[in-house]
C-alpha cells in the first residue's frame, strides 16, 4: 500500500476510534488530533482528558514502536501514553499502556466500586459496549 493510502487508512482508524470513544463517553471532550504533522509530535492522534492516544492501523502494526512514540510524544503533556493498534483483518484493536498507568486505572476502578457498594448503588451496566465484543 502506498504512502497516501496508508495515511488515509490511519486517518480513518483515528476517526473510527474517536467515534467509538465518544459514543461510550459522551460527557468527555474527545476529538481527533488534527494538529499533527508527519512528525506527529504536536498532539495525540485522539485527544481526550488524561490519556495520550496513539492510533496505529496496518498490515502488521508494531505495538512496541507505537507505544514508544506515545511515551515520547506525551512526555511533556502529563497524560498517560496509550497505543491503540489494529492489524488489517482484525476487528478488535488492542490497547497497550505502561503498567504504572494500568495500576492507576485499577485503583480508580476499584476505589469507585467500593464507594458504590458502601453507598448501596448497584454496579453500572455494561450494556452499551459501542459494538465492541471480546474475541473469546
Amino acid at each position: 500500500m502506498g504512502g497516501a493510502s496508508s495515511r488515509r487508512k490511519g486517518h480513518n482508524f483515528e476517526r473510527e476510534l474517536t467515534n467509538i470513544l465518544k459514543a461510550r463517553f459522551p460527557q468527555l471532550d474527545i476529538k481527533r488530533g488534527l494538529g499533527q504533522t508527519r512528525v506527529g509530535s504536536e498532539c495525540a492522534d485522539v485527544e481526550m482528558p488524561d490519556f495520550w492516544i496513539e492510533a496505529k492501523r496496518g498490515k502488521r502494526t508494531n505495538i512496541k514502536a507505537a507505544m514508544r512514540q506515545a511515551i515520547d510524544d506525551s512526555s511533556s503533556s502529563g497524560k498517560a501514553p496509550v497505543a491503540v493498534c489494529r492489524d488489517d483483518g482484525n476487528i478488535q484493536p488492542t490497547v497497550t499502556m505502561l503498567l504504572i498507568d494500568f495500576m492507576k486505572l485499577l485503583e480508580d476502578h476499584f476505589d469507585a466500586e467500593i464507594y458504590r457498594r458502601l453507598e448501596g448503588h448497584p454496579r453500572p451496566s455494561n450494556d452499551d459496549d459501542s459494538g465492541l465484543q471480546p474475541p473469546y
